[in-house]
């Protein structure tokens, strides 16, 4: 058996000598050749196997590691500070007229809101914007017969015009018809600095101040008179609040044995508690309609007052 193996392996090592002389390659070209690759191990010819071929690169090289979804950043648009749209300058326009006593031209507002190098087309769209918002006010030129875009002066146009001193306030309110107050918030719409006039105003009795509870802000002004307020002295006062006050329960049978009557004792509050007597309806007699048959007319007769 083994002699017979040996016989193979010479055959085949002859063979294979023969062929590679006859394409020009001798026993000492053997260097030349490639060196012979290493064996594929089972699982690269696994997954050549599945994959069909050459093993894909993804698979071959590591993956980035995946971001949770909240630590993703996306692209923001920047921050540049300042609108370019017209409702946001127009916005800056009244803010800057509000801080300003004089009338300002149109140079003035573009030049503070760095218009001045708009075109023509906009900076005409912006003034004709200024003359129709509610709270700027347009003054034509008075030396002109014909205005143009160019042409006047702007002020702001506040909640309460004409109100920026303690006179002008105190005039306003006695010449209020009703007796509504004056918002704070439109009050410093067109005085932004009214709160130390507010307080001096307040303790002269000159004015009714609403203030909020937790941070002490006016709220609401009405008109107060400095002659119906009348001092009292603090021994009247811990006198006063020495008096006790009967409780909720007891007040009532303490008014009725001083012979008072007590407010809780309105008559409207009687009808409302008092029981309803349902009234008991009347029967009405059933009408019968006009009869044409006369030989059913014994069918048709109300007979509903024969009953007991």
């Amino acid at each position: 058996m083994s002699s017979f193996l040996e016989r193979q392996q010479a055959s085949f090592a002859g063979s294979m000598s023969a062929a590679a002389s006859k394409i020009g390659l001798g026993a000492n070209t053997k260097r030349a050749l490639a060196p012979p690759s290493p064996s594929p191990s089972v699982g690269s010819t696994t997954s050549a196997a599945a994959g069909g071929g050459t093993p894909r690169k993804d698979r071959d090289t590591p993956s980035a590691p995946q971001l949770p979804a909240h630590a993703i950043v996306y692209s923001q648009p920047a921050n540049t500070g300042t609108g370019e749209s017209m409702i946001a300058q127009m916005t800056y326009a009244v803010s800057w007229l509000r801080t300003k006593d004089d009338p300002q031209a149109y140079t003035d507002v573009l030049g503070y809101l760095s218009g001045t190098n708009w075109t023509q087309k906009a900076q005409e769209d912006f003034v004709d914007n200024m003359r129709r918002h509610p709270q700027i006010q347009w003054i034509p030129d008075p030396s002109l017969s014909e205005q143009t875009w160019r042409s006047g002066a702007y002020v702001h146009r506040p909640a309460i015009p004409n109100v920026r001193t303690k006179t002008q306030l105190l005039a306003h309110l006695q010449r209020k018809t009703d007796a509504s107050g004056v918002s704070v918030k439109d009050l410093k719409d067109g005085w932004p600095d009214c709160d130390q006039a507010l307080t001096e105003l307040e303790a002269d009795h000159k004015i009714l101040v609403v203030r909020a509870k937790k941070d002490g802000v006016a709220r609401m002004v009405w008109l107060d008179d400095p002659s119906l307020f009348h001092p009292i002295d603090a021994e009247l006062r811990v006198m006063w609040q020495k008096v006790e006050v009967p409780s909720v329960d007891n007040i009532v049978q303490r008014l009725i044995a001083a012979q008072q009557k007590p407010t809780s004792e309105d008559p409207r509050l009687k009808l409302m508690q008092a029981p309803k007597v349902e009234k008991k309806k009347k029967r009405q007699t059933r009408r019968t309609g006009k009869s044409t048959n006369t030989h059913m007319e014994h069918l048709l007769k109300d007979y509903s007052f024969m009953k007991r």
